[in-house]
């Protein structure tokens, strides 16, 4: 018989124990890593809708602008400021929110006046408030100059 000396009988519990412990903190080290990882990517993904969403409201401001000059939101910006939430965006920018803000002013340049617009669009995740971990938002600004008041 092969009996082992009492200072060798529980190393190897204690071994299997030790191990199932350094494993049992790796997988929750890996798991943590992955939701993290998961969390950011979600976040750039929205970011970059946000971007589109408010280059969107660029680009509908400018046509407001150069194309649909007698337009109300055209008019309504050259005494001032006007801010207007642009309808609905459609497809995957659908869940933002986007303001355009329109200010003017004339400017005299060698002689010739001319009408400055500045566009902000701001566009922000639908329903949410900073601070919400899926809030994303995002500004884009414009500086137009028209010769034709």
């Amino acid at each position: 018989m092969n009996k082992k000396p009492a200072f060798q009988r529980g190393v190897s519990l204690v071994t299997a124990i030790f191990l199932l412990v350094i494993l049992a903190g790796l997988g929750t080290g890996m798991v943590t890593f992955f939701s993290i990882q998961q969390q950011s990517s979600r976040l750039d993904v929205l970011g970059g809708r946000a971007y589109q969403s408010s280059r969107a409201g660029i680009e509908w401001g400018s046509f407001q602008l150069l194309q649909n000059n007698a337009g109300a939101y055209a008019v309504a910006c050259r005494p001032g400021s006007t801010v207007q939430t642009i309808p609905a965006l459609a497809g995957t920018l659908s869940g933002f929110t986007v303001a355009v803000t329109c200010n003017s002013i004339l400017a005299d340049e060698n002689g010739s006046i001319v009408r400055i617009y500045q566009l902000i669009a701001v566009a922000q995740t639908t329903g949410l408030v900073a601070g919400n971990p899926n809030f994303v938002e995002r500004q884009m600004n414009v500086t137009l100059e028209m010769n034709n008041l």
